[in-house]
């Protein structure tokens, strides 16, 4: 059965003895991540990790305020 359009499984990593881990080369692949990238974690305890380029995530973060922003300017 395959995983729907834009759905991946990358397979199992290990966390090493100083806590790091490897990104599978097929992550990194498809989601353009090179040494340098800045990466940011989040957390939720119920539902466990999510790991994004900071970029993308910055420009989301920008493009919300801006919004937010605009409908208080109109008010």
């Amino acid at each position: 059965m395959a995983a729907p359009k834009g759905k991946h499984i990358f397979g199992i990593v290990k966390v090493g003895e100083k806590g790091q881990i490897v990104i599978p080369k097929e992550a990194r692949k498809v989601f353009d991540i090179k040494p340098g990238d800045s990466l940011l974690m989040l957390g939720d305890e119920t539902q466990g990790i999510a790991i994004v380029k900071s970029e993308g995530f910055l420009q989301f973060a920008e493009e919300i305020f801006s919004a937010k922003k605009i409908d208080e300017d109109l008010e």
